[in-house]
């Protein structure tokens, strides 16, 4: 752990790293991007779904296929899949206190969109304590892990990679973040998805609860 005594920045993936119940959040934009291209596509759902699916696996975000192949418009799509209800959501108030106690620069990385992290950090309580949010619009569409998306977000953050950490649930989405020069940390899970490339030796970290590594990392700063 004594590398990360020193780091100066904390780059957060949202969904399945902020929060840890996925299917009660995206199981919802998921359903929202099926109907989404069921209406758009003229399929039935089973089809639209099949779509989605294999858009995501190829292209690494439904979007960014659809954008390809069908000439989607981003914005309305982002704006029809990410609104979700999230009313039972509740303030995380331990993560609050280690966000808040750790003194570092605090940034999240997203391949959704910027009006959905807020309305996530804004569930969660922790709306205030991040210094920047980067999102697939920021990205020119262009998702995680492509070298595109992560230096267009270093760039905005005007921030060092080397005095970085980068946490992700999606393991793969690491491999850059690795390249670029920062400690990596993955989010263990038994998504398909989210655990493939687990194993590979681009990954630093691998941890099971956020706010714990991060109390970890301040009292190790603190010494």
């Amino acid at each position: 752990m004594k590398n990360l005594k020193n780091i100066k920045n904390i780059l957060f993936d949202l969904d399945g790293v902020l929060y840890q119940d996925l299917e009660a959040v995206f199981g919802q934009v998921s359903k929202k991007m099926t109907e989404y291209i069921s209406k758009k596509l003229n399929l039935d759902l089973k089809k639209a779904k099949e779509l989605q699916t294999n858009y995501f696996h190829k292209y690494n975000t439904s979007l960014n296929g659809l954008m390809i192949h069908h000439d989607i418009v981003p914005e309305e799509f982002l704006k029809y899949v990410h609104d979700i209800d999230l009313s039972f959501m509740k303030n995380d108030l331990i993560l609050r206190e280690e966000l808040e106690n750790l003194k570092v620069k605090k940034f999240i990385f997203t391949n959704g969109s910027k009006e959905h992290a807020n309305n996530i950090t804004s569930h969660l309580g922790i709306n205030d304590l991040f210094d920047g949010f980067f999102d697939i619009v920021d990205a020119e569409y262009s998702p995680k892990p492509t070298a595109k998306a992560f230096d267009l977000m270093i760039d905005k953050f005007k921030i060092n990679p080397k005095e970085t950490l980068y946490i992700e649930d999606i393991a793969k989405n690491l491999s850059i973040g690795k390249e670029r020069g920062t400690i990596t940390a993955w989010l263990i899970n038994n998504e398909y998805w989210g655990k493939k490339e687990s194993e590979e030796e681009f990954i630093d970290f691998k941890i099971e609860n956020l706010s714990l590594f991060l109390k970890e990392i301040r009292l190790l700063q603190n010494t």
